[in-house]
C-alpha cells in the first residue's frame, strides 16, 4: 500500500487508536488492585488517626487490626441492632446514604487502646463545592470527641478546604455532642463558638458554608448511632 496514500493514513491512524486504547485498558486493569489497596489502607489510616494512632501505609494494616478487632467491626441498622451479614469495612458511604433510612448500615469502628474503648464513626456530607467526609472518635462515654479526621472533594484553598488542617481538626478534642442535660445536640461551629460551650468549636474564617456543613455532617451522621448508644449505656446501667 502506498505510503502516502490517506488509506494508509487512516488505517495507521485507526490501528495506532486501538493499540493505545488496548495499553491504557491494560494499564487500568493492571493497577486497579494496587490502587483499591491504597484506598482500603489509606482509610485504616484515617480512622487509626481519630484515637491518636499515626502510622504510615505500609504499617496501616497491620496497626489497624491490632485496636479494631474483626468482631469491633460492625454494622448496625436505624434501631440499634448489628446487621452480622454486613462487612462494616466494605461498606461504601456514597452509595449507602442514598438508600432508604431502613435499608441503611451504619459503620462503627470500636477500637480497644490501652484499657479504653473509642468509637469511630464514619462521616459524609456537603461542604460549599462538592463532597466532604471524615471520621470521628468518641471516648468510651460515648459523648466525649477524642479525635476526628476530614477531607474534602473540593473546596477552597485557604477557606473550606481547611477542614484537613490539624489547627482546626484539634478544636473539636474533648467537645461533647450531648449537652448538660444528656440531650444530643452534635458540635455548633461557629465563630467564637468555642468560649466556654462544650457543644462547640470555632469556625474557620472566611468560610462559612463549609463550616456549616462540617457541624450538619456530624450531627446528622451520629443521630443513627443514638439508639445503638443507649442500648449499650443501659446494659452498662444494669452492670
Amino acid at each position: 500500500m502506498n505510503r502516502d496514500s490517506n488509506a494508509y493514513t487512516f488505517i495507521f491512524a485507526i490501528i495506532m487508536v486501538v493499540v493505545v486504547a488496548s495499553a491504557l485498558a491494560f494499564t487500568a486493569v493492571s493497577l486497579k488492585p494496587m490502587q483499591d489497596d491504597n484506598i482500603r489502607k489509606e482509610k485504616m489510616q484515617n480512622i487509626l488517626a481519630t484515637i491518636g494512632i499515626k502510622v504510615e501505609r505500609p504499617e496501616a494494616e497491620a496497626a489497624f487490626n491490632q485496636y479494631f478487632k474483626k468482631e469491633n467491626q460492625l454494622s448496625l441498622t436505624k434501631d440499634g441492632d448489628v446487621d452480622e451479614s454486613v462487612d462494616a469495612f466494605n461498606i461504601n458511604l456514597t452509595s449507602e446514604i442514598k438508600k432508604p433510612v431502613d435499608e441503611q448500615r451504619f459503620p462503627l469502628f470500636i477500637a480497644e487502646k490501652e484499657g479504653s474503648e473509642y468509637y469511630v464513626i464514619p462521616l459524609r456530607g456537603a461542604g460549599l463545592w462538592d463532597a466532604i467526609w471524615g471520621y470521628v472518635a468518641l471516648d468510651d462515654d460515648m459523648n466525649t470527641i477524642k479525635g476526628v479526621v476530614f477531607d474534602h472533594k473540593g473546596e477552597t484553598p485557604g477557606l473550606g478546604a481547611e477542614i484537613t488542617q490539624t489547627y482546626f481538626q484539634e478544636r473539636f478534642s474533648d467537645k461533647k455532642i450531648e449537652d448538660e442535660n444528656g440531650n444530643f445536640v452534635g458540635i455548633t461551629v461557629m465563630k467564637g463558638g468555642s468560649q466556654g460551650n462544650d457543644n462547640a468549636i470555632d469556625a474557620i474564617s472566611g468560610a462559612t458554608i463549609t463550616s456549616r456543613g462540617v457541624e450538619n455532617m456530624i450531627k446528622e451522621r451520629l443521630e443513627h448511632y443514638l439508639n445503638y448508644f443507649k442500648k449499650e449505656q443501659s446494659k452498662v446501667a444494669l452492670n
